[in-house]
């Protein structure tokens, strides 16, 4: 008999969608043409990226030429930063509790004399817009603030930033990898810049991603080597991943609502069990307005680490934190940003739902996970 796995890392990645398997199929087998060639076969794989650029692009509001597929929302994170540096020069303006992609990305790629500015976050993780604001100048290359933590779900207030940026004329750029598909992102109404996406955090598959690209923003390659992708990224096009992508973000599209509401519900029903079966816990962020499918939650005189290693030997897989930096016994920068002792912040785990989580699961780590803190507290 197959082993009984419950899911709960779906920020750390998705399953992949049975619907978004189906699509990719056909150009795993006899769709392998490169979209690049002139014969029919180039042509066919060629449509199909067009498809899925329209497909990506109606996610988030955008027109399809602003679509630039990448290998995944590091790459595009690097992308947003180090292009921007490249076409204006200048400092980077970002926040203590970005995804590494962006915090390792905007000191990789500053200029030597000018290291980036790292403004810190109050004790919820929210960045204040009056520190940005108080900060821009024609001086500044770009400014990267992410929509929704991936630790704590914490949703940033980037309309605000947005809207002081492009009064400055500073482009601003958004890590939505973690947002796109749980909360509407509409950036013909919103003036972000640049905008980066991962299909895996939303049902598509790994290695494919995007970056939004606002007509006239300035922006120079950093792969480079061929004319793909309107000369912003070098490189043959993943058509099977782009096909997977595009037909993720459709999928999201039609079901954000319904999917959003029930995540909630999931949310509360494990946020709320959690806090009446098991003494000395807390929702980390649990004031502030977060993505629907994340909670991280604090536990007294326990390591996060054990919670997640007792769980699992239930066939419950949960996480720490981010899962790049999950083989690491460092605390969570985002909890440390957020004012937390590392001894508190080393007792918090995050659990992430997902299109395919159900109440049994929740009732299923309601009745385990007391009987694996006690266990790790007498202990």
């Amino acid at each position: 008999m197959a082993e009984t796995i419950i899911y709960l890392d779906h920020a750390a990645t998705t399953p992949l969608h049975p619907e978004v398997l189906e699509a990719m199929l056909p150009w795993l087998q006899e769709g392998y043409g490169n979209p690049g060639s002139l014969h029919r076969v180039g042509r066919r794989a060629r449509q199909a990226v067009k498809i899925a650029r329209e497909q990506v692009a109606a996610l988030i509001g955008a027109e399809a030429h602003e679509i630039c597929f990448t290998s995944g929302g590091t790459e595009a994170n690097n992308l947003a930063l180090a292009g921007s540096v490249a076409a204006r020069g200048g400092r980077i303006l970002t926040s203590a509790i970005e995804h590494h992609a962006v915090l390792h990305a905007a000191h990789r790629w500053s200029q030597p004399d000018s290291l980036p500015v790292v403004f810190s976050v109050d004790g919820q993780g929210l960045v204040d817009p009056s520190q940005i604001s108080e900060a821009l100048s024609p001086e500044i290359a770009i400014v990267s603030i992410m929509y929704g933590n991936n630790e704590t779900g914490v949703i940033q207030p980037v309309d605000e930033i947005a809207a002081s940026c492009h009064a400055a004329g500073v482009p601003y750029h958004c890590d939505a990898v973690q947002a796109a598909g749980h909360v509407p992102l509409d950036v013909a109404s919103w003036p972000v810049d640049l905008l980066s996406l991962s299909a895996h955090k939303l049902g598509g598959p790994k290695g494919v991603g995007a970056l939004y690209i606002r007509r006239d923003t300035p922006l120079n390659a950093h792969i480079v080597g061929g004319g793909q992708e309107q000369n912003r990224r070098a490189g043959t096009e993943n058509v099977a991943g782009i096909a997977g992508f595009g037909k993720a973000c459709q999928l999201a599209r039609e079901n954000m609502e319904l999917s959003s509401s029930r995540l909630l519900g999931l949310r509360a029903r494990l946020e709320d069990g959690v806090r009446a079966r098991v003494p000395e816990v807390w929702v980390n962020s649990g004031q502030a307005n977060r993505l629907p499918h994340i909670s991280n939650i604090g536990v007294a005189h326990v390591a996060g680490e054990g919670i997640l290693y007792g769980l699992d030997a239930e066939g419950i897989c949960i996480s720490t934190g981010s899962a790049c930096t999950s083989g690491v016994a460092d605390p969570s920068h985002v909890l440390r940003a957020m004012g937390q002792a590392d001894d508190v912040a080393l007792g918090a785990f995050r659990i992430s739902l997902g299109f395919n989580t159900t109440e049994a699961d929740i009732d299923r780590i309601l009745n385990v996970l007391p009987r694996v803190i006690q266990e790790l507290r007498t202990h």
